[in-house]
């Protein structure tokens, strides 16, 4: 018994090493990490393009070296997955999407449908699910991709944390994952919206690398306005005031300015700027007259962050007065994001969802047209904007100088 258990053990001991190791290993020198991925189409044929980063370039970034962060190679064909095998003919390395931050799609292809391009994606299980999707506006996927960019060193970096930092601080774009863009196209009653992206300035010298190495670049990656998609095919944009409204309607602006005329009375060429933060939503369907009818109820916070009036922020009526003015802005830009969607046919706010929860009966005969009966759909919007700091002073720095 003793000698049988001691050859097991041997052979054990010498099974062991050929059990270490990964099957399914890959060593970091044989892959090109990608950083954005950029997908457009030209006639029947998918473009597609890839931000590398170089790891030597931005390691040795401080010791001057004289290499781009990233590199970008773009290719084309019948797919998706045809053009990134095709790209093995150019990148030396196999492309690694685990680390993607943000994908940019091409107006183009937006106008014809996107869920063809993004089912590779979709599918993908190395590609994870947390980068940004955006879409250009008035400009090439590759212009965008290969446009240099000075704070963050690689391009797609600076997109995904300057989307990030306007959704929080100016609530006029969105940041959308691929799990929310997917869950929205297959939904019949809420439709996709997504940011779009420019490049502001001289394109040409935006690619060089000397774009970097000025106070103020030749070209700069800058976010303009929202798509609007009927499925997945854009239909329109909204402006920034249009987005800023759907952004209410959604509950989802956590800090935004609004600027208002001084209380009434005051004759001043100067305004008040108004800090909203913290919105909530309330939406309900009801029925009247057998027909649907929303109630879009917004409620937040708001602090005084900057005054040019005379105004007395010690008093109540003062401040009711500016509340009154911030609940009429938003309003307002709401409203304009309803006349927009109307006008483009298609329910961004998701409205059409809230009646299927509602009454599924009445959903059920109208849901397979929802694009007719949405613009003629009544929504009541009531916003309510409590102001609950006036900063540091009730008095501006003006009205203190004529006081001493």
């Amino acid at each position: 018994m003793i000698k049988k258990g001691l050859r097991l053990f041997v052979l054990l001991s010498l099974l062991t090493p050929l059990l270490t190791g990964c099957w399914s290993r890959r060593e970091l020198d044989m892959l090109a990490i990608s950083s954005a991925f950029g997908l457009d189409k030209e006639g029947d044929r998918y473009q597609v393009s890839v931000q590398i980063v170089n790891p030597g370039a931005v390691a040795s970034k401080k010791n001057g070296s004289g290499r781009a962060p990233v590199v970008t190679y773009r290719t084309d064909g019948r797919s998706v997955l045809e053009a990134i095998r095709r790209m093995t003919t150019e990148a030396p390395r196999k492309i690694y999407g685990a680390h993607l931050r943000v994908i940019v799609l091409g107006e183009n292809l937006a106008k014809e449908g996107i869920a063809q391009a993004l089912d590779l994606l979709f599918r993908d299980q190395e590609v994870r699910g947390d980068f940004y999707i955006v879409i250009t506006k008035g400009v090439s996927v590759q212009t965008v991709l290969q446009t240099m960019t000075t704070l963050e060193p690689i391009p797609a970096n600076d997109l995904f944390t300057s989307l990030e930092m306007s959704e929080k601080a100016w609530a006029a774009t969105g940041s959308i994952t691929l799990d929310d863009l997917v869950s929205d196209i297959v939904s019949k009653g809420k439709e996709p919206v997504l940011t779009g992206v420019q490049v502001r300035g001289n394109r040409e010298k935006g690619i060089s690398k000397e774009n970097t190495e000025k106070a103020r670049s030749d070209a700069i990656l800058a976010y303009s306005g929202m798509a609007a998609f009927r499925k997945d095919k854009l239909v329109g944009w909204l402006s920034e005031n249009e987005s800023k409204g759907f952004n209410y309607s959604q509950g989802q602006v956590r800090s935004t300015l609004v600027t208002v005329p001084c209380p009434s009375g005051e004759k001043s060429p100067d305004n008040m700027g108004i800090q909203v933060v913290r919105t909530k939503r309330k939406l309900k369907a009801r029925m009247e007259n057998g027909r649907p009818v929303i109630d879009l109820a917004i409620k937040g916070d708001a602090i005084v962050s900057e005054s040019g009036c005379k105004a007395d922020l010690s008093k109540l009526e003062t401040l009711a007065a500016l509340e009154q003015e911030t609940d009429k802005d938003i309003t307002e830009k709401i409203e304009k994001a309803l006349t927009r969607a109307r006008k483009l046919k298609t329910d961004i706010f998701g409205f059409g969802e809230v009646i299927h929860r509602s009454y599924p009966a009445y959903w059920k005969g109208v849901k397979d047209q929802w694009d007719k009966e949405f613009p003629e759909l009544p929504v009541r919007v009531k916003v309510d904007i409590a102001i609950k700091r006036t900063g540091e002073s009730i008095q501006s720095i003006e009205q203190k100088m004529r006081a001493d």
